[in-house]
């Protein structure tokens, strides 16, 4: 009887801080889940979205996982930042780097629809960038041109606004013939930048001819037909 009451206490030692180092180790996960929680939704309510609260989302769900390696919710979350790095480095055409954060979702849910999707998406996008490269090496420089234009027209777009607030409280004729001058020049930029667009598809599509490579000036595409 007095050799087992030592036994028996022992045993209740143990048991007693088991239990308390499971709670200590439940504590720190949620508590590091929490932290990755708050991160992740500060990152995406920021715009644009912030790189800075998505590594610190990143770091406090690798801190859970390192003291349990299969809570669901830090696996779950880990993946939700890894896609927002892919779908960020995918928009920015850091294709390399998009399909290196997917490959890190992938550990953590391989069965993943959204990261098999997103993967696909970021390979084909790849390899259509290498077509483009390779049939018409300027593209890049043409569609940011392209892009400017397109810009320029808030400009054009403003003047007409203009005369027609003008017109509120001036109710001058001139205003509203200011206004609709404004808008034919708008017309027809419209109008040009189409072309250029349509233009700049087919380019992309077949190659640039040796007369848009040369600077020489090009024939209309075939087609106006509006873009798709």
């Amino acid at each position: 009887m007095k050799r087992s009451l030592p036994i028996a206490l022992a045993l209740t030692a143990a048991l007693s801080l088991s239990g308390c180092a499971s709670s200590v180790t439940s504590w720190i996960v949620q508590t590091r889940n929490h932290q990755g929680d708050v991160a992740l939704t500060r990152a995406r309510l920021s715009n644009p979205i912030s790189p800075a609260y998505l590594e610190e989302a990143s770091k406090a769900y690798s801190l859970a996982l390192r003291v349990d390696p299969k809570d669901e919710h830090a696996r779950s979350g880990a993946v939700a930042v890894q896609l927002e790095n892919a779908a960020q480095d995918y928009r920015a055409s850091k294709f390399d780097d998009a399909l290196a954060a997917v490959a890190v979702a992938a550990k953590y849910d391989p069965t993943s629809v959204r990261v098999a999707q997103l993967r696909s998406d970021i390979e084909e996008a790849r390899l259509k960038r290498e077509i483009a490269r390779s049939n018409y090496p300027s593209y890049k420089e043409q569609g940011a041109s392209i892009r400017r234009a397109y810009d320029s027209l808030k400009e054009q777009n403003a003047k007409v606004t203009a005369a027609l607030k003008r017109f509120d409280y001036t109710y001058d004729i001139n205003d509203l013939n200011a206004a609709i001058r404004q808008s034919y020049d708008f017309d027809e930029i419209v109008k040009r930048d189409t072309n250029r667009l349509v233009q700049f598809r087919q380019l992309v599509e077949s190659g640039a001819p040796e007369s848009a490579r040369s600077g020489a000036p090009v024939a209309p595409p075939a087609s106006l037909l509006p873009l798709p």
